[in-house]
């Protein structure tokens, strides 16, 4: 579950980047970033170990 946690970071990260960029310089299809984002901090979630897993 840890990789889910880390591709829900980097996913979250490179959305964030992506969406400051279209804060600057609109482009077709910037709002995917906010799903982006949406998406990454899902994953984020989902992946955390819970008390259960030992960590």
């Amino acid at each position: 579950m840890d990789s889910v946690r880390a591709a829900g970071g980097l996913l979250t990260a490179l959305s964030l980047l992506a969406y400051a960029a279209g804060v600057l310089q609109p482009y077709p299809g910037r709002a995917f970033s906010v799903t982006g984002v949406m998406v990454g901090v899902t994953l984020a979630a989902v992946g955390r170990p819970t008390r259960g897993d030992g960590a």
